[in-house]
């Protein structure tokens, strides 16, 4: 996948550049979310499912937002399940409306290869093979393992799970670098001094680049885009004089882990160097920092994560400088969250990016 995520960050950068000549801000997380939403896409599907100056992306990411912040609120009916078929809150409608949206774009997809597929076997030719095709396979034997209704929820789940945690994630990252100029600074030096003239960031130069590394650990930790992972409990244990019994619901609070005095110091503060003193995984091996979860129901997109992360940031602060519109200082930046399954940023980080000349290496 490395080939089809350097075109996509390309683009990107193009979509940027573009800004920049025309000195127009960028809603960063909405242009990260078509990035990871053209990556997914192409694996999923083999075809662009947003461009960056497409009406249709906005609908998708509006739509993605609205089901992850319904996702996330506390419903009555949780508590008080013998209510639950009244609705109050409006969450189960709400939910199903976003839904609805997104199994009608699916569907369409679906429909589209499945006819395509027939086709090309009439006139018994081969095709490219994508994980789509797989799973209509699984769909289509005589046992089917997969009905079209399992395959529209997977693919939901992989689209919510693997643009808005990122995009969000990103945000936070570019939010905290403007926050803290010097940070930026150190991070551009340490990227454009390993980079040199070449013009292009590749994914080979990330392990060259660990202040880079730090900041995406230090965002994760602080900024965590899924602030409580859910799992389940395998049997009656005692924690803290407390009874969690068997099969019960547990929220671990990745949130505030990441934030525990006790296990970091001076928690609040955005401090990459601390991950440059000491090595923590972030892989699900060191509970100090989990933020795609641990064990066997981990988060199964975590290195694909990471590699765009770390891609897009580094591009990003190899070619330009950024700063606030509108002659809003770092020290006034609004850095309040909306909490639903991801923690996104209350007020959406809008910059506006300074051309930098390539270097001669």
């Amino acid at each position: 996948m490395e080939s089809l995520r350097m075109k996509k960050v390309e683009e990107l950068m193009s979509f940027i550049n573009k800004c920049c000549e025309k000195g127009e801000a960028v809603d960063i997380a909405r242009a990260f979310f078509v990035t990871s939403l053209s990556i997914i896409s192409n694996a999923l599907l083999s075809m662009d499912l947003a461009t960056h100056d497409s009406e249709s992306s906005h609908e998708f990411h509006n739509t993605v937002i609205s089901l992850m912040d319904v996702s996330g609120k506390p419903n009555f009916g949780d508590y008080f399940p013998f209510l639950r078929f009244l609705d109050l809150q409006g969450t189960r409608k709400e939910a199903t409306l976003c839904t609805e949206r997104l199994f009608k774009i699916f569907q369409e997809f679906i429909d589209a290869r499945m006819a395509k597929r027939s086709s090309q076997r009439e006139r018994k030719e081969t095709s490219s093979f994508d994980l789509l095709d797989t799973l209509l396979d699984l769909a289509q034997e005589d046992k089917a393992e997969l009905s079209i209704n399992e395959i529209k929820h997977f693919v939901q789940d992989v689209f919510t799970a693997g643009t808005d945690t990122t995009s969000s994630t990103m945000e936070w990252a570019m939010s905290e670098l403007i926050r803290n100029p010097e940070k930026m600074i150190k991070a551009q030096s340490e990227i454009r001094h390993v980079i040199g003239g070449n013009g292009v960031v590749r994914e080979s130069d990330i392990q060259r680049l660990p202040y880079l590394q730090a900041i995406v650990k230090e965002t994760l930790r602080l900024h965590s885009a899924a602030p409580l992972i859910p799992r389940k409990a395998e049997a009656d244990v005692e924690i803290f004089g407390f009874l969690v019994p068997k099969n019960a619901s547990v929220l671990v609070n990745v949130w505030a882990i990441g934030r525990d005095s006790s296990v970091w110091e001076n928690p609040m503060r955005f401090e990459p160097e601390r991950f440059l003193l000491r090595e923590i995984d972030v892989t699900g091996n060191d509970f100090k920092l989990i933020p795609f979860g641990s064990g066997r129901r981990m988060c199964p997109g975590s290195s694909m994560a990471l590699r765009t992360m770390s891609m897009v940031l580094a591009s990003l602060l190899y070619s330009f400088d950024w700063k606030l519109e509108n002659g809003v200082v770092p020290q006034n930046m609004d850095m309040s969250d909306v909490f639903g399954v991801t923690l996104r940023k209350a007020k959406p980080l809008r910059a506006l990016p300074i051309k930098q000349p390539v270097r001669s290496s």
